[in-house]
């Protein structure tokens, strides 16, 4: 090998060398582009995050007679699936969802749930381990439209057809099936779906949901999503057009997806007249009164009534029937429209439910309005069961339940008011805007969390919302990491469910409309991406492209940081100097050296010396003093004074502007500890009292996303700098914010190891009303307390 060769292939290995070094350099930046985690947009989804000009999706449209069997609590039914195959691909397979098959006693949702002994078990939690409940699927036939039987394999919550040609683009294929299933008792085996018993009057109300074999999705994306219903991954379907009739006992009250299309062979005429006065009530009007929900309790008719359904453009079918249920609605004016706002619950919902319930939804569909597009659906009811929450197209199922004595606590209230506005809004995410929940739970959960937080806020401005300010997420984004999950998991992998796939997204959201990107820029490009999602499959890609497409704000450290990774915002103020220009007048300079010298403290030595040396050489010989030992430094000199004329007249009228300004100017130092950037956002507090908040975007970061240095100036004298003074940005640890420093104490709670059960404040009040009649007003004798005795 000559030199030359030696000397080229050094040459390339430096390249290369260098070249990665960048490249693992730049990689670590935290504002680098998402462009590796994002798909390549093509003519399905563009750049910009809206659906392309050849984007498809497919179809299923659904006929079915499904009849309840009360005495046996199960579910007995059949359907024709028409599927249409708007994809460019031919399909010699479909695949169904068979997602009861969860509780299939061979299910692998059984054989993977963990658990542990502890040193106290409820009987509940022992009883759940020997409880042996069948409630999957019993299929009796899969047919074709000609009621041939089609080929098919069963794969635990997942069920193959194969047909015997090829489904060709734009053609369509129908399948039937029939099939039964046991309902679970949710008291004793929870879920979506099931049945409340009320053994006092041998009565059940159901919440009937996922009974029916129903169409996987197939797109661009996954190709079939049949990723394998563990529980957690919730739904993933195609629209299409429902057609269902559900045969119950002659006495049950039945609300389901869509709009009742036989209200004369189930409803009195009075209830019919109710319902179309509530149309256009501005209060709820009872169809099903109190009285007649008693009845009906009673009745236990043996004759059965079919209720026809029919709904437009959903991915879904859900109902409830129980003779246990009043009945009351009120209409929700959109432009020429009105969308029935309903209720169902029984008497033991009372007396929250009918002063709320109804009210609820009402408001819940005009302010998601706001934020997105109108409700396009016709109704949406809120069903009461106990401890439940879920939901479905036009229909969802709600707890929060009053003691019997009809008194109810603060979490009670507002937790029936959340569950209700955040069911009622799933209709918008993911029943309109249709992602993907098997694959990411916080693509509907988190962005719904979000809206709820806002809904809950116009509701009433002292709501308690649970999540979606940023300071409510701090306690899950300090944690051990080990015990966190990114947000981009998928549904079934997540650690710390709720906090990762509800609170955390809702509190970014926030963060992203209040801090980040201003509450204008925000509004428009959330409502765009809601609106060009809308009865369509969007991704996360989609997401995280339009809202910085219609936005102009890039956000890709933002994704990046809150979706991708599990860091945590904790900014620091880590050093305050303090600055002010030298004006070189002697007048000004001179006295105010001389006041900070004498204003220093005494060194530890000097002090000491003075006690310890009787005299010094100087002081013993004083033929050693000389001009330095007598000369007075703050001493001002005709010569001080004519280099500063000299200096001065030199200047330009602006730099003598600027000298003569006597600004303070103030170095802040700043880091990064919790690993996500973010805004600055600093309150400046000064001498006369007044603030000021100056606000410095995440951008501030990009050169150095650890530690960063910035000068603030300013005409009064800085007191206190706070940074992040309203808790926007979730900074996990507030006692590095403020400068001078200020350390924020955690308390804890004393308590004894019994505690008497608390009283709820509407019975406290009750006793202390019957304690005031039976005394004529007076205290009890005997109870006053000694501060109060005279």
């Amino acid at each position: 090998m000559n030199s030359n060769h030696f000397t080229l292939i050094l040459s390339c290995l430096a390249c290369f060398v260098a070249a990665a070094f960048a490249q693992e350099s730049t990689n670590k930046n935290k504002f680098r582009q998402l462009h590796t985690e994002l798909r390549t947009p093509n003519v399905y989804r563009t750049a910009s995050g809206a659906p392309g000009h050849a984007y498809w999706q497919q179809r299923a449209d659904y006929d079915m007679k499904i009849e309840l069997d009360d005495a046996n609590q199960r579910v007995l039914g059949s359907e024709t699936i028409t599927y249409t195959n708007n994809s460019p691909d031919a399909l010699t397979y479909l695949w169904l969802q068979l997602d009861q098959n969860m509780r299939a006693q061979d299910s692998d949702r059984r054989k993977i749930a963990t658990s542990k002994i502890t040193k106290k078990m409820s009987f509940a939690e022992v009883k759940r381990l020997h409880y042996d409940f069948d409630g999957g699927f019993k299929l009796e036939y899969v047919r074709d439209g000609a009621n041939r039987d089609l080929p098919h394999i069963v794969n635990q919550t997942m069920m193959r057809v194969d047909l015997k040609s090829p489904l060709k683009p734009g053609g369509s294929f129908v399948v039937k099936v029939k099939w039964w299933y046991s309902i679970n008792d949710r008291k004793k085996v929870r879920g979506r779906s099931g049945f409340e018993y009320f053994p006092d009057e041998g009565n059940y109300l159901y919440t009937i949901a996922q009974f029916f074999p129903r169409m996987a999705v197939y797109n661009e994306v996954e190709g079939w999503q049949h990723k394998q219903f563990l529980g957690r991954g919730e739904f993933t379907l195609p629209f299409g057009n429902y057609r269902v009739s559900l045969t119950v006992p002659a006495d049950h009250v039945v609300a389901a997806s869509g709009v009742l299309q036989n209200p004369g062979a189930v409803l009195t005429a009075a209830q019919r007249s109710r319902l179309k006065q509530a149309r256009t009530a501005s209060e709820p009007v009872f169809i099903v009164n109190a009285e007649e929900a008693l009845k009906n309790e009673a009745s236990h008719a043996n004759g059965k009534k079919t209720w026809v359904f029919k709904a437009d453009n959903v991915r879904d079918f859900a109902f409830a029937t129980s003779r246990k249920f009043i009945w009351d609605a009120m209409g929700v004016k959109f432009n020429n429209r009105t969308v029935m706002a309903m209720s169902l619950y029984p008497k033991e919902g009372n007396p929250l439910w009918e002063h709320y319930s109804t009210k609820v939804v009402a408001h819940t569909l005009r302010t998601y309005s706001d934020f997105t597009f109108d409700y396009p659906y016709p109704v949406a009811w809120s069903i009461h069961s106990d401890r439940i929450g879920m939901e479905y197209p036009m229909i969802c199922f709600n707890g929060g339940r009053p003691q019997a004595d009809g008194t109810y606590n603060e979490k009670t209230k507002y937790g029936m008011i959340s569950v209700i506005i955040h069911e009622v809004g799933h209709n918008f995410f993911p029943m309109i805007v249709n992602s993907d929940e098997r694959q990411w739970t916080w693509m509907d959960e988190g962005l719904n969390t979000f809206l709820q937080y806002l809904t809950e806020q116009q509701w009433d401005r002292d709501y308690p919302s649970r999540r979606g300010p940023a300071d409510k997420i701090v306690d899950y984004m300090k944690g051990d990491r080990k015990n966190i999950s990114p947000i981009m998991t998928n549904s079934e992998s997540l650690l710390q469910f709720g906090n990762n796939g509800y609170s955390k997204p809702a509190a970014a959201l926030n963060i992203l409309r209040e801090t980040v990107m201003g509450r204008e820029l925000f509004d428009f490009a959330f409502k765009q991406y809601a609106q060009r999602w809308m009865f369509k499959h969007p991704t996360p890609d989609d997401l995280f492209r339009t809202m910085e497409d219609a936005s102009a704000v890039d956000l890709d450290w933002f994704w990046r940081g809150w979706f991708y990774s599990t860091d945590a915002v904790d900014l620091a103020i880590d050093n305050v100097r303090w600055f002010r220009i030298d004006s070189r007048n002697p007048d000004i300079e001179k006295p105010a050296k001389q006041v900070l010298a004498a204003s220093l403290p005494e060194q530890i030595s000097k002090r000491r010396n003075k006690e310890l040396i009787d005299e010094t050489l100087l002081e013993k010989d004083p033929s050693l003093i000389d001009f330095y030992n007598e000369h007075d430094p703050y001493e001002i000199s005709i010569l001080d004074k004519e280099e500063y004329r000299e200096y001065y007249q030199a200047l330009s009228e602006e730099e003598r502007s600027l000298l003569d300004s006597d600004f303070n100017y103030y170095e802040i130092d700043f880091s990064n500890k919790g690993g996500l950037v973010m805004p600055l956002i600093l309150e400046f507090e000064y001498a006369d009292g007044s603030r000021e908040v100056e606000r410095i975007p995440a951008e501030i970061w990009r050169l150095n996303n650890k530690k960063i240095s910035k000068i603030f100036s300013s005409k009064q004298k800085i007191v206190k700098v706070t940074l992040d003074p309203f808790l926007e940005t979730a900074d996990v640890d507030v006692n590095n914010n403020y400068w001078p420093a200020r350390h924020i104490p955690t308390r804890f709670q004393l308590y004894k190891k019994k505690q008497k059960r608390l009283e709820n404040k509407m019975q406290r009040q009750k006793r202390a009303d019957e304690m005031l009649e039976t005394t004529n007003g007076a205290p009890p004798a005997g109870e006053m307390g000694k501060g109060n005795q005279r």
